[in-house]
């Protein structure tokens, strides 16, 4: 701990007597008007912890040097996985000085331009991409654009050719998929309701499927396809055959892991009808491939997936034939048909076992491995491709889009005809790195669960306690899996340990693993991080006081629920856009669409869980807690920041911790939201997490 800061006095917060009585329990609040980002006594709150913050962490030591390292590493830029449409190959590339990657496009005399650069469109960095979808024949390119981190993703489509901008913007598209027609006159999105048409604190949901054509009025002339009359807090994706036969749309309501599917036969009388409800409670993603079949993938009696196939004019469950079956170890994420050209055409499935990718052949008649794709290591495959009917060259390959711990994300290619994987394009940008240590261990969690944990490290084997970062998610079935990752790199490349625990609530092991970590088994999620600390520690890996702890979003609630629950076993924490106070999430932004995850204060019993640990609600005065940073983003439109704001006063209050050497800092950002920045804007962030729990844990950057 650095003695740069000899004393620190922290602003005033007010603590009002406000105690509510919710279904017997008596729930204490005394900082919601810290809920208000207007009140007077928020701004001069929130300013004064701004002062404060800055001040503790301009002031830490080696900051010119994370930065540095933070900045080198991402310098490697990054490149993904083509998408064909007739002939024309349309890419992301970032190169090692730019803010933001680039949309572009190969002409098949191979002949690259760039479409669409974000920072053209917007010099001050403050726009993002968020989605781009290019028509069927590749004259036409969607994209989604939001300004300020607000994830509002305004539609436009520009013409492939001229880079004339021929429609847009369209607002209110925020997560919606994009499916175009033949001829690229129409397509098929998800565009929320106008304001003015749903009552108040609902912006954000009423969602609808609409049929476009380009350059007319959405609000005149758009025709509403479904969802009027279904649960307002619906998301949906629609989805066109390659005939342009078959429609179907899922939907699910909020981030619930149980969908509907419906299927219309635009060829017939385009009426959808529903194949799957929610209620039957498994999820299904079904798609018709160009050899006529339907095919779905789903959890229905397969938690970790399978794959089944039916003919689409009969497409209910009870007609399902199963064509690859769930494996006993491994999830199955998705699948294609690859037709080589040679008349052997075979399906093309990606795996991940315990995290860790893999990619298998299989016979699509039978469904019987073929072959195992050789893959350079033990990583992650960001996508999977093959061309499209109407791209008559490289039939024979699929594009694999990978990317490890120490590898940038790059594109390799597999050839069928030899049957081997090549690189085809590396990040663009030369980078030196660290000396890196991986390893997969296995570890047992308070009820003796098995539980899987990355290990990065500049030694093979430990040889002294050292700094040790940990950081996890364990929520909503999405998997965290051995990416590239700048800030394990500079922890490690400074002699520290990193480590990232598959904790349950996740889906590195399949729906049954996400089931084990929610509602009434949300604790089994903080269990297995709590193990995970003690792993480390009984390994020799570190110590209580060199441990360190970051999370974000859902992983910001996990990490709060760490220090509070356990604060002796950890140094310090990074706790990032979080969900604190559990008891009134579903009342800001999205959180009613997470209920279903955590369980609603509504109902007595299910109030009880969140009670039971709710970080804001599990504050108690004269606690030693470790030293923590909030870092939070006021356009946030997921997380509310109000969460950290409460938490920041509750823990300043509550801490029995000498504020000068275990302080609790609030870190605010403005016009920039839950999810992507620019690379400087991700530099800044990082070394401010870097350098607090480098100085908290012992850690030396040179």
């Amino acid at each position: 701990m650095t003695d740069v800061h000899a004393h620190l006095s922290y602003p005033r917060a007010e603590r009002d007597d406000l105690v509510e009585d919710l279904h017997g329990h008596r729930v204490a609040d005394p900082y919601r008007w810290l809920e208000d980002p207007a009140d007077e006594r928020t701004e001069a709150w929130s300013a004064a912890q701004d002062r404060l913050a800055r001040e503790w962490l301009d002031r830490l030591p080696g900051r010119e040097a994370i930065s540095s390292r933070l900045a080198s590493l991402l310098k490697s830029g990054s490149v993904g996985v083509p998408v064909w449409r007739s002939g024309r190959a349309f890419f992301n590339r970032r190169q090692p000085d730019q803010e933001f990657g680039v949309v572009g496009v190969r002409e098949p005399d191979g002949t690259e331009r760039v479409l669409l650069d974000v920072t053209e469109l917007d010099p001050s960095g403050l726009t993002t991409l968020d989605r781009w979808s290019p028509s069927r024949e590749g004259e036409l390119l969607a994209y989604q654009i939001s300004v300020g981190g607000d994830e509002e993703s305004k539609l436009y489509v520009m013409d492939v050719t001229s880079g004339e901008v021929v429609e847009g913007p369209i607002d209110r598209c925020r997560y919606s998929t994009i499916s175009w027609l033949p001829g690229g006159a129409e397509f098929y999105y998800v565009r929320r309701l106008p304001p003015e048409q749903v009552p108040e604190s609902e912006e954000q949901f009423h969602r609808r499927v609409y049929r476009h054509r380009v350059g007319t009025d959405p609000d005149e002339h758009d025709v509403l396809v479904h969802g009027e009359g279904l649960d307002p807090t619906y998301y949906y994706g629609a989805g066109v055959s390659d005939d342009a036969r078959w429609l179907i749309v899922h939907g699910s309501p909020g981030t619930a892991r149980r969908d509907s599917v419906w299927i219309a036969d635009l060829a017939g009388d385009g009426e959808l009808r529903q194949i799957v409800d929610t209620s039957d409670g498994y999820r299904v993603g079904a798609w018709v491939e160009p050899d006529g079949r339907m095919y779905v993938m789903t959890t229905l009696d397969a938690p970790r997936w399978r794959l089944c196939v039916t003919d689409p004019e009969r497409p209910e469950p009870e007609n399902w034939t199963e064509l690859i079956s769930e494996a006993p170890d491994s999830v199955l994420e998705d699948v294609d048909l690859f037709d080589p050209g040679d008349g052997d055409p075979r399906l093309v499935a990606l795996w991940t076992r315990h995290a860790v990718s893999e990619v298998t052949l299989h016979d699509p008649a039978t469904g019987a491995k073929t072959a195992d794709l050789p893959l350079p290591g033990t990583g992650e495959i960001t996508a999977l491709r093959t061309v499209d009917q109407r791209t008559t060259r490289d039939r024979d390959k699929i594009w694999i889009g990978w990317t490890d711990f120490a590898t940038p994300p790059c594109v390799h290619v597999y050839d069928h005809a030899t049957g081997e994987v090549s690189l085809e394009q590396a990040a663009p940008g030369a980078v030196e790195l660290p000396e890196v240590h991986t390893r997969q261990v296995t570890y047992r969690s308070a009820d003796g669960t098995e539980v899987r944990m990355f290990v990065l490290s500049p030694v093979a084997e430990p040889d002294r306690p050292r700094p040790a970062f940990l950081t996890g998610y364990g929520g909503f079935s999405l998997s965290r899996t051995p990416g590239y990752m700048a800030s394990a790199l500079a922890w490690v490349a400074a002699g520290g340990v990193w480590a990232l625990p598959a904790l349950r609530g996740g889906g590195e092991e399949g729906e049954q693993w996400h089931t084990d970590g929610m509602r009434e088994r949300k604790q089994h999620t903080f269990d297995d991080f709590h193990a995970a600390a003690e792993h480390l520690i009984d390994a020799g890996w570190t110590t209580a006081d060199q441990l360190g702890i970051s999370g974000g979003s859902n992983g910001g609630l996990l990490v709060g629920a760490a220090l509070t629950q356990r604060p002796e076993l950890y140094r310090a924490v990074v706790c990032s856009a979080p969900l604190l106070d559990m008891v009134r999430y579903e009342r800001f932004l999205l959180g009613r669409t997470w209920n279903d995850e955590y369980g609603t204060a509504e109902d007595p019993e299910e109030l009880g869980w969140l009670l039971s640990y709710s970080p804001y609600h599990n504050v108690t005065e004269h606690t030693a807690y470790p030293s923590v940073l909030f870092t939070v983003f006021e356009s946030d439109t997921r997380v509310d920041p109000n969460h950290a704001r409460k938490m920041c006063a509750a823990l300043q209050h509550a801490s029995g911790s000498d504020p000068a050497k275990r302080p609790i800092l609030l870190r605010r950002e403005t016009e920039v939201g839950h999810a992507a920045r620019s690379i400087s804007r991700t530099v800044g962030l990082a070394t401010d997490q870097l350098a607090f729990l480098a100085d908290a844990t012992g850690l030396t950057f040179d």
